[in-house]
């Protein structure tokens, strides 16, 4: 329906629909134009140890990868959020081929983070409370397609127990209204994403993408989880 495009020029793709449909109905800024927001944070994971290492990665595919990596980096303990793509091959990690559905590849950020600041599990949690809805297959709002699936990129044993058994939790405490449809699969190659993608949301507040469908996650962020929130993000590209 789209031809490819440079964000730059032209809406991207994963912008293209909300922003003719959020317009045309006069939407104020700051609304969420196809879900409502959460009320509140999800619990906390139940099972979720210390860990003694200094530096640990997190992979996470939830829709459009503007608004994930915005989140994340406003969350304390975060040192650096990419976004980019997994799930498929190498020689196909582009925007316009990762757009097509037919790679294999996720949208997705890859979080590094300080474990003795943020935990795993508190990545998670904040995940499925304000960075993706965990009940929609294959789409996240206006953004159709298996690019925009929701899926925990597992890179050990214990990331793996902690995201399955924390799903487990949420559901059995029926914490959404729907039942959740994120995947957990062993880790794939992560691709970087082209350099303007990267910080989109920074750069771009007044973006009517961003304004209508990912500041509101990041103004959920801070409601939620205010120990966790930092004003100043942490960028892939330092911010003028």
């Amino acid at each position: 329906m789209f031809a490819p495009r440079h964000a730059s020029r032209l809406l991207p793709i994963c912008a293209a629909v909300l922003v003719m449909l959020g317009l045309a109905a006069g939407l104020a800024p700051h609304h969420a134009a196809f879900a409502e927001q959460p009320s509140g944070p999800v619990p906390a994971p139940k099972f979720d140890p210390a860990d003694p290492a200094a530096s640990e990665t997190a992979t996470l595919s939830g829709g459009c990868f503007w608004g994930v990596q915005g989140v994340y980096e406003h969350v304390k303990g975060v040192a650096k959020v990419y976004a980019g793509y997994t799930g498929g091959a190498a020689g196909s990690a582009a925007y316009e081929t990762v757009s097509t559905g037919a790679t294999g590849h996720a949208e997705s950020v890859q979080i590094t983070f300080n474990p003795h600041v943020i935990s795993y599990g508190q990545i998670l949690q904040i995940y499925f409370s304000v960075a993706t809805d965990p009940t929609e297959l294959n789409y996240q709002g206006p953004d159709t397609g298996t690019q925009y699936r929701g899926e925990i990129w597992v890179a050990s044993p214990l990331q793996q127990k902690i995201a399955t058994l924390y799903i487990a939790q949420l559901t059995a405490a029926h914490a959404f209204g729907a039942p959740i449809v994120t995947r957990v699969d062993p880790a794939k190659g992560f691709y970087k994403a082209e350099d303007y993608h990267q910080d989109f949301l920074v750069r771009n507040l007044d973006y009517p993408y961003i304004v209508i469908n990912d500041l509101p996650k990041v103004q959920n962020l801070e409601k939620f989880f205010p120990a966790l929130y930092q004003v100043s993000p942490v960028t892939v590209f330092p911010q003028s």
